[in-house]
Protein backbone atom coordinates (compact mmCIF):
# COMPACT_ATOMS: atom_id res chain seq x y z
CA UNK A 1 0.00 0.00 0.00
CA UNK A 2 2.79 2.32 -0.23
CA UNK A 3 2.19 4.06 3.34
CA UNK A 4 0.06 6.88 2.06
CA UNK A 5 -2.14 8.29 4.48
CA UNK A 6 -4.27 11.34 3.86
CA UNK A 7 -4.47 14.18 6.06
CA UNK A 8 -7.14 16.52 7.36
CA UNK A 9 -5.65 20.27 7.01
CA UNK A 10 -8.33 21.19 9.46
CA UNK A 11 -7.89 19.18 12.58
CA UNK A 12 -5.02 16.74 11.88
CA UNK A 13 -7.12 13.22 11.81
CA UNK A 14 -4.60 11.18 9.53
CA UNK A 15 -6.93 8.52 7.30
CA UNK A 16 -4.48 5.02 6.84
CA UNK A 17 -5.63 3.09 4.39
CA UNK A 18 -4.84 -0.18 6.04
CA UNK A 19 -7.31 0.66 9.04
CA UNK A 20 -10.05 2.67 6.96
CA UNK A 21 -13.28 4.25 8.58
CA UNK A 22 -15.68 1.78 10.36
CA UNK A 23 -18.08 4.56 11.60
CA UNK A 24 -18.02 6.24 7.92
CA UNK A 25 -18.79 2.67 6.59
CA UNK A 26 -14.86 2.71 4.93
CA UNK A 27 -13.46 -0.93 4.34
CA UNK A 28 -9.42 -1.81 5.83
CA UNK A 29 -7.90 -1.80 2.63
CA UNK A 30 -9.82 0.91 1.09
CA UNK A 31 -7.89 3.58 -0.99
CA UNK A 32 -8.39 6.96 -0.16
CA UNK A 33 -9.09 7.89 -3.51
CA UNK A 34 -12.07 5.26 -4.36
CA UNK A 35 -13.92 7.24 -1.18
CA UNK A 36 -16.78 9.01 -2.54
CA UNK A 37 -16.19 12.49 -1.99
CA UNK A 38 -20.56 13.07 -1.93
CA UNK A 39 -20.78 10.93 1.12
CA UNK A 40 -17.93 10.64 3.24
CA UNK A 41 -16.47 13.25 5.69
CA UNK A 42 -13.50 13.82 8.15
CA UNK A 43 -14.57 10.95 11.07
CA UNK A 44 -13.33 14.06 13.57
CA UNK A 45 -14.55 17.57 12.26
CA UNK A 46 -16.70 16.60 9.41
CA UNK A 47 -14.56 18.73 6.59
CA UNK A 48 -15.16 17.37 2.97
CA UNK A 49 -12.34 14.45 1.63
CA UNK A 50 -10.77 17.86 0.15
CA UNK A 51 -9.97 19.03 2.83
CA UNK A 52 -7.50 16.28 3.18
CA UNK A 53 -3.56 16.31 1.69
CA UNK A 54 -1.32 13.17 1.31
CA UNK A 55 1.48 12.26 3.45
CA UNK A 56 3.57 9.30 4.19
CA UNK A 57 3.74 7.58 7.42
CA UNK A 58 4.97 8.18 9.95
CA UNK A 59 3.63 11.18 9.10
CA UNK A 60 6.30 12.55 7.15
CA UNK A 61 5.11 14.73 4.02
CA UNK A 62 4.65 12.62 0.52
CA UNK A 63 6.93 13.46 -2.51
CA UNK A 64 5.73 16.77 -4.19
CA UNK A 65 3.84 17.82 -1.62
CA UNK A 66 5.44 20.74 0.21
CA UNK A 67 2.50 22.31 1.90
CA UNK A 68 2.39 21.98 6.11
CA UNK A 69 -0.40 19.76 7.24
Amino acid sequence: MDNVRYQCRICGYVYDPAQGDAPGSVSPGTDFKSISALSWECPVCGAEKESFGMCRAPGGPAAGNTGAI
